[in-house]
């Protein structure tokens, strides 16, 4: 069981550019033996003082791990190591609850792993579900500047890339409307074509290239393809077993925080569909 507060983690110095995937290339992203938890709290009944005692010094001898009773260390992720590279876009899969949010806010920078090492090597761009980051009560037009900031765009660079942001998103009549007025998937698309316009070298999608009708999605797909020619890196986690057999060069399947498989695209879906079949 690892201990607490043994990670490793640096941000390497921005990729030279590529083109198309090169199984040669150095990876952007690297994981090794990365361990995330959470210390799960449960209702505390009333106890004395002696029995408070007991239990820390019994809380000490676990190295911090929880009591057994009044709490206890889930471990989200189990000892993964990965690599990514240039012009790859890797698709996780894997049940509600196997990891697949915790791995990408981690290698997103996120969460802190607990132990393991993890570094990146260029600009992230992420969207890890709808919606995160917008303020309700303004508009989107005051939403894309604020979240353009977030990830590092000056007001100038926002404006130049605003029509392409509305118009991509397709919320040109509703762009000066409240956010709090938009539908989850509206939210999806302004969040998602944020997240792309602003030209990352590595983008993290949770979950979001399933919202909007069938003409967004096609963008959406185009997106990964023109990011994948261009020698970027895009890491998807996806319920979809259509959209990661179309749109992957990779596939990685998580398991109770375990990597079960990596490798090709359909011969993770097929096993994987053929183990929640059973």
């Amino acid at each position: 069981m690892p201990s607490i507060s043994e990670q490793s983690v640096e941000t390497l110095p921005a990729a030279a550019p590529a083109v198309r995937f090169d199984p040669a290339a150095p990876p952007v992203i690297v994981a090794r033996d990365v361990w995330v938890g959470f210390l799960i709290r449960y209702h505390r009944a009333e106890v004395t003082l002696r029995e408070t005692f007991v239990r820390m010094l019994d809380r000490f001898r676990r190295n911090g791990d929880g009591d057994g009773r009044w709490s206890q260390r889930f471990w989200a992720l189990r000892g993964i190591s990965l690599e990514v590279r240039p012009g790859e876009v890797v698709g996780i899969v894997g049940r509600n609850g196997s990891g697949k949010s915790t791995l990408l806010r981690t290698l997103a920078g996120i969460l802190t792993a607990d132990r393991g090492h993890v570094a990146v090597r260029g600009k992230v761009g992420c969207l890890m579900s709808f919606g995160v980051g917008f303020k309700p009560n303004l508009s989107g037009r005051e939403n894309v500047f604020i979240n353009g900031s977030i990830l590092g765009l000056s007001r100038r660079e926002v404006a130049e890339r605003l029509d392409k942001i509305i118009d991509f998103a397709g919320l040109r009549e509703f762009i000066d409307a409240p956010v709090r007025t938009y539908s989850a998937g509206m939210k999806g698309r302004l969040g998602f074509s944020i997240a792309v316009h602003i030209d990352p070298d590595i983008l993290l999608l949770d979950e979001v290239l399933t919202v909007g009708d069938a003409a967004f999605r096609a963008k959406a797909g185009s997106i990964l393809d023109r990011f994948k020619d261009a020698g970027k890196t895009v890491v998807i986690a996806s319920h979809s077993m259509q959209l990661i057999r179309e749109s992957c060069t990779r596939a990685v399947w998580l398991d109770r925080g375990e990597l079960r498989m990596n490798a090709e695209p359909d011969a993770v879906c097929d096993a994987y569909e053929q183990e929640c079949g059973k």
